[in-house]
């Protein structure tokens, strides 16, 4: 767990996109080279504040995800640090292609920032959720991924994200998260973090899920059950060695996301358990192989089991 006896951040109680919106105005003050595009989401990505203020190194390039990902691999070769802002489905499978190809393929520094993660955008449904987005972007070669838990978090990632020379993923939500972090840390890139200590069962969980899954595991200690909670907010490259004595401690292990449990936070924890021959009872809870619904984002969380009351429920019927 993380000292948080300094300063509270200001960030404390944004959304991670608005604090998205923040650091990246900060961070263009500081380096001529860093560039903003997104494909009419403006607002949505909260690129306002850095469009108005620095207007000659903005682009909005309309509906057009493809062609937007193609020239930020053709703006990194100007020596520019472009990142590439839209909705995390769009990013991850309608630009997909240039994203393989133009991106990666070429191992290019462009850091792509993708809002509305997961089931985030509730009222949009299965179109406008993103729960494939993490497998698609975690099976490209020499991309970064990381899924920050919260606004302070986020605004961590994203100064450790720019000064990587290769592609980076960073997912967002819509919604404001609930609290982890209340002050800034040194953050190192596949790093996992222990936020609470338990015994019976160690939760899992990445992005918003973090703080759904700290207050399970209050929940489930008024049940007798004593949970820990790790956050993986680097989900490619993450430090197995480092994942492995974690898990060597607990008997059980649940991981949560906004996800596909198909080649999400789930897979990446099941193949470090199968590769280092860990015995241990181990379970994916997240969306099972559907396409999502829609609704108000609270109500997807409870009918997906995904806010804490839904997640006790999983872990007591996991343990019984």
């Amino acid at each position: 767990m993380k000292d948080q006896n300094k300063t509270q951040s200001p960030l404390v109680g944004l959304a991670s996109r608005k604090a998205f919106g923040k650091v990246i105005v900060e961070l263009a003050d500081q380096n001529m080279d860093i560039v903003a595009t997104t494909a009419d989401l403006t607002d949505s990505v909260q690129l306002g504040g850095f469009q108005e203020k620095f207007p000659d190194r903005f682009v909005n390039f309309g509906v057009a995800e493809q062609n937007m990902m193609g020239a930020a691999a053709g703006l990194t070769l100007a020596g520019k640090i472009p990142f590439v802002c839209t909705y995390a489905i769009f990013s991850a499978l309608r630009a997909c292609e240039q994203m393989r190809t133009d991106v990666a393929y070429n191992g290019l520094p462009v850091k792509i920032v993708s809002s509305h993660g997961g089931i985030s955008f509730g009222v949009a449904g299965a179109t406008h959720q993103a729960i494939e987005d993490i497998g698609i972007y975690r099976g490209i070669a020499g991309m970064t991924v990381l899924v920050p838990a919260d606004a302070v978090e986020t605004a961590i990632i994203i100064r450790a994200a720019v000064k990587l020379p290769g592609p980076v993923y960073v997912r967002l939500n819509r919604i404001t998260e609930k609290t982890v972090y209340t002050n800034e840390f040194d953050y190192q890139i596949g790093k996992p973090d222990l936020l609470r200590e338990g015994e019976d069962i160690l939760l899992i969980a990445t992005g918003a899920q973090v703080g759904e899954a700290i207050d399970a595991a209050i929940l489930l200690s008024g049940a007798g059950i004593n949970a820990g909670v790790l956050n993986i907010s680097s989900i490619k490259p993450i430090d197995q060695k480092a994942v492995v004595e974690i898990l060597k401690k607990y008997p059980a292990v649940l991981t949560v996301e906004q996800h596909s449990v198909i080649n999400g936070l789930g897979s990446a924890v099941a193949e470090i358990i199968a590769e280092n021959n860990l015995d241990i009872r181990f379970m994916r809870h997240g969306l099972m192989d559907i396409f999502t619904t829609s609704g108000p984002y609270k109500d997807l969380l409870q009918y997906y089991q995904l806010d804490p009351e839904g997640i006790q429920e999983v872990v007591l019927r996991f343990l019984d």
